[in-house]
């Protein structure tokens, strides 16, 4: 007799497990648990995606402490750990988990569970890299939100032209790691770019932390003009070693994350991570409210910033031009 009721316990449990339901309804206390996971650090630098996150979460209702809970789990830019990340939120089994910075974040998480909803925020092509089946029908337990990347580096090339007006010739700082088609898109989009600007192009590729400085020494020794950073989280999470080589090489550069213009750097022109988190958030809670990611077409953010820093563009002995100027939508004095 006992053996038959824990064989049903067993059967039972395992049944709940199996038709693990979407939304807030998976969780037994009554207020919803949210993993978020990101493979960057928490620093003061990250904190304002959360809080766009946030803003996204109390549009559809949401306040973190209030009425949801979240989780958060930081990689501190140790990719490896993050199936171990995703495995322990599922373990936790939060209703939804945010998957942020980058597309092994998102699949990561993929990989941890086809059961619980997965809201990501990438700035690639979700269905190049294997996420979702497509963007209006994504399928699945994922769907999310994709930023502008590769297709803002003309425009950030004719920006940084302007800045700088002497530069006729300018680098390209890539990390060749980025993926082989994203980083190769990218470098035909520059060079086209700087064709039509008349400006010679010069590109030099950095993988590793101890790969940048040597990739500046050499940037230097052709004497460019300026540089352009590509919007790759290596050269985010080492902006301080960044934006010393552009001060010590006084190389003005144009930057993909407006954190390293706020750590000193010249000038980013970028999506929008934080209209980009606020989507992210604004999903989040209507899969807690009951909607399937499935649904749920993965939107775009269009949303560009413009971000100068005054006291930077000073030291290196240039005029910002009110043509910049007029554009920017935020200005570090």
């Amino acid at each position: 007799m006992t053996i038959s009721i824990r064989r049903r316990q067993f059967l039972g449990a395992a049944a709940c497990a199996a038709a693990w339901p979407f939304g807030a309804r998976s969780q037994q206390a009554g207020v919803p648990v949210i993993g978020y996971l990101s493979g960057l650090a928490r620093t003061p630098a990250n904190q304002y995606r959360v809080a766009a996150f946030r803003q996204g979460l109390s549009e559809q209702g949401y306040v973190e402490g209030r009425n949801v809970e979240i989780l958060y789990r930081w990689a501190d830019t140790h990719f490896d750990r993050l199936p171990a990340l995703a495995a322990e939120l599922v373990d936790r089994r939060v209703a939804v988990i945010v998957a942020t910075t980058g597309s092994l974040t998102a699949l990561a998480a993929k990989s941890a569970t086809t059961i619980i909803p997965i809201v990501f925020a990438i700035g690639r092509d979700p269905v190049e890299v294997g996420l979702v089946a497509s963007l209006n029908r994504p399928g699945g337990n994922i769907t999310g939100v994709t930023f502008l990347v590769g297709t803002l580096l003309a425009k950030r090339l004719q920006l940084l032209q302007e800045m700088v007006p002497g530069a006729a010739s300018v680098g390209f700082l890539v990390n060749p790691e980025d993926g082989t088609q994203f980083v190769a898109a990218e470098i035909t989009e520059i060079e086209t770019a700087a064709r039509t600007l008349g400006v010679h192009l010069n590109i030099a590729k950095a993988s590793t932390p101890g790969q940048i400085e040597p990739a500046f020494a050499s940037l230097a020794g052709q004497r460019i003009g300026a540089l352009l950073v590509a919007g790759d989280t290596l050269f985010s999470v080492e902006r301080a070693l960044i934006t010393d080589l552009s001060a010590r090489y006084a190389i003005p550069a144009s930057y993909g994350t407006r954190e390293i213009v706020t750590a000193g750097g010249l000038m980013s022109y970028a999506a929008s991570f934080s209209d980009a988190w606020r989507l992210t958030g604004t999903y989040a809670g209507r899969i807690l409210k009951g909607e399937k990611p499935a649904d749920l077409p993965v939107q775009q953010s269009t949303k560009v910033e413009l971000v100068l820093n005054l006291k930077t563009a000073k030291a290196l002995g240039l005029a910002v031009p009110l043509s910049v100027r007029a554009l920017a939508t935020e200005v570090i004095e």
